[in-house]
């Protein structure tokens, strides 16, 4: 088992470089046994999600060749083997290589995804999908048999913008009969660059990014390669710490855009920033915070992901702030260890009232899940004195060398191993 230690209080400054996308190269590596020949993918970070998606590939007879940030996918040679309820549950994002294996062989047997706790987390919109698209499903307790003679391109409408359902109704279409129709498809910039990526090795999709998906099916996808867009949510985090503990911090190799409902806030509360076209930088810390409101929302909304860290920032503005969340059921349960750091914090009814600014003193918790780690983390940053998380597992699925960027900047934060 392993901690994180961070003593804290102390001002960061430098440059953080944000990895790719976690988002984006979960779905890419499922997507690339698509192809009929290799695929190429720069820019992928090194996280525990990423080696658990390796270790599937690798069941399937997959070769794979990593070096650096890149990878070399070559399926010639692959299985369709089913997939073990031990791999399946290690990530939620297993689940794309239902899509991908029915799209490919027309069949695909594995269990149900694993993943943070943050809520239900059905997959019935995806199976709707590959149902509309001419595909039978058995489940036998959490395992799940996928199969179809033939896939035939269909209009199908999400009753949800769902992320994971939209990419894995790509992932399935692309080489089915005629054209698939996805709308109220997600749009978020994770399945724009899948579908980049699709698209550079034959495939024929239009719409990514807006509410409306079209494709047309292709009996061939060849080689190609393929950069991952920087991680929007890695980005978002570094930034939210900076505003906490910053002066003249630098988040670089980020794409503002991506993130303008957290910068509108940001500036709505009176935090000092210089916005480029890569890059982000804190000027200075402010003392003298607005509070504000938001509500999470899919894609441009504000980003239920960035939830919780920001959070810890609101516990250092002036005045009532209140967080509405609306994706997930369980993304508060970050907020007793918020407490046991001294924020002023109550939840009811979706929705977190915070009063600050409350000064935060380090103590020990524990990161529930993924995000609700990064908001620990940024809040061991500000608090005086030590604090410990526990299951920092959590942590290192998604923030790729987050120690080494940490400590660059100033943080002294280490991991140890109990």
């Amino acid at each position: 088992m392993k901690i994180m230690e961070i003593e804290g209080g102390r001002p960061l400054s430098g440059i953080i470089r944000v990895s790719g996308a976690k988002n984006a190269t979960v779905a890419l590596i499922p997507a690339a046994i698509l192809t009929d020949d290799e695929a190429t993918i720069c820019n992928i970070p090194e996280i525990t999600d990423t080696d658990a998606l390796c270790d599937i590939l690798k069941f399937l007879k997959v070769k794979v060749n990593r070096a650096s940030e890149s990878m070399i996918i070559d399926p010639k040679f692959m299985e369709n083997a089913e997939i073990t309820e031990e791999f399946s549950k290690k990530l939620r994002a297993s689940y794309y290589f239902m899509g991908a294996l029915l799209g490919k062989y027309k069949k695909c047997v594995m269990y149900f995804p694993g993943g943070c706790s943050i809520g239900a987390r059905p997959i019935d919109l995806h199976l709707k999908g590959f149902e509309a698209l001419g595909a039978h499903i058995t489940v036998e307790k959490n395992k799940y048999t996928v199969e179809a003679e033939e896939l035939k391109g269909a209009n199908i409408y999400l009753d949800i913008a769902s992320v994971g359902a939209t990419i894995n109704i790509m992932l399935a279409a692309v080489k089915a009969k005629g054209r698939t129709v996805i709308d109220n498809a997600a749009k978020e910039p994770e399945i724009v660059n899948v579908a980049t990526f699709l698209n550079n090795m034959g495939a024929k999709i239009v719409g990514a990014g807006t509410s409306t998906i079209k494709i047309e099916g292709v009996d061939y996808l060849g080689k190609c390669f393929h950069e991952v867009i920087p991680d929007r949510i890695e980005a978002g985090t570094y930034i939210i710490i900076g505003a906490l503990c910053g002066e003249k911090f630098k988040v670089d190799n980020m794409i503002p855009e991506h993130v303008d409902s957290l910068l509108s806030k940001l500036e709505e509360m009176g935090v000092d920033l210089e916005i480029g076209s890569d890059y982000v930088t804190i000027n200075k810390q402010s003392d003298n915070l607005k509070a504000t409101n938001i509500k999470t929302a899919v894609y441009p909304g504000f980003p239920t992901d960035l939830q919780q860290p920001f959070s810890i920032l609101l516990t250092q503005a002036n005045g009532k702030s209140k967080v509405n969340e609306t994706i997930w059921e369980n993304r508060f349960m970050h907020v007793p260890y918020m407490s046991n750091l001294g924020a002023d914090v109550t939840v009811k009814n979706q929705t977190a009232t915070i009063f600050g600014p409350t000064p935060l003193k380090g103590t020990t918790v524990t990161a529930t899940d993924l995000r609700a780690g990064a908001a620990l983390v940024a809040a061991g940053l500000k608090a005086t004195g030590k604090t410990t998380i526990t299951n920092v597992e959590h942590i290192l699925r998604g923030y790729e060398q987050i120690i080494e960027k940490l400590e660059g900047v100033g943080a002294k934060i280490s991991i140890k191993e109990i």
